[in-house]
């Protein structure tokens, strides 16, 4: 659903062969598969054993976590994104610090939120997720996405704005069924799982998801996803 962010992201840092990426929170590593695409040296950190399973099927070198060692082969990048971990993070700050040790100076990190929240069709259904989760860790996964939120994680860890944008991000499925796995994937459920059990919370996406609901049985929500480019200075 967000390879039209990753894509406007490569174009405008003209991602090719002198480009080394790294991927903070990469998943199942599709947004590296489209920067490898480009000639890039990518590598990507994933702490969730399955998704760096799908990342390696795919032959991606992708590590748990901090200091990969041989897994990736480089200990700075020109790139380093964090396409997908931000929303949901228990600590943004700590992840944009760890995404600024890994790049090379006079390179770039690239930070990436969901858009105005009344521009998100997907905002009422994913505040199902918090609403379910009772008095857990689940964070409101728009919280970065008021004015200023992601540039103020920049000046504690030596980064400097460069750039900003918006891109359209359709979430489309073909099914409900679909549009219910797709995102009980994204991570952004799972503490109202583990609070209110998924049988409960795929009932109550079924019903959330209704709305959008279209005559053919597919399911599609208009949303924007806003991402902020950063350099570390020379």
């Amino acid at each position: 659903m967000l390879v039209p962010l990753y894509e406007a992201v490569y174009d405008r840092l003209e991602v090719g062969p002198a480009s080394s990426v790294l991927g903070l929170g990469c998943r199942s590593g599709l947004a590296l598969l489209l920067a490898a695409g480009r000639g890039a040296q990518v590598s990507g950190q994933e702490p969730r054993e399955e998704l760096r399973e799908l990342a390696r099927d795919r032959r991606l070198r992708v590590c748990a976590g901090a200091r990969p060692a041989a897994a990736v082969p480089r200990s700075a990048h020109s790139l380093v994104t964090v396409f997908d971990q931000l929303p949901g993070a228990a600590d943004p700050g700590r992840v944009v610090a760890e995404a600024a040790r890994l790049t090379l100076p006079g390179g770039h990190v690239v930070l990436a939120a969901w858009g105005p929240q009344e521009r998100c069709e997907s905002a009422p259904v994913l505040d199902a997720a918090r609403r379910m989760a009772g008095r857990t860790t689940a964070r409101d996964p728009f919280e970065l996405s008021v004015p200023g939120a992601l540039e103020d994680l920049l000046a504690p860890v030596g980064l400097r704005p460069a750039g900003s944008g918006r891109v359209s991000c359709p979430f489309a499925y073909p099914d409900l069924d679909s549009a219910v796995r797709g995102l009980l994937s994204t991570g952004l459920f799972e503490p109202a799982e583990e609070f209110s059990g998924a049988p409960l919370v795929a009932k109550e996406l079924e019903e959330a998801l209704q709305p959008y609901l279209r005559p053919d049985g597919s399911v599609r929500m208009e949303n924007v996803f806003r991402y902020l480019v950063a350099e570390r200075p020379r």
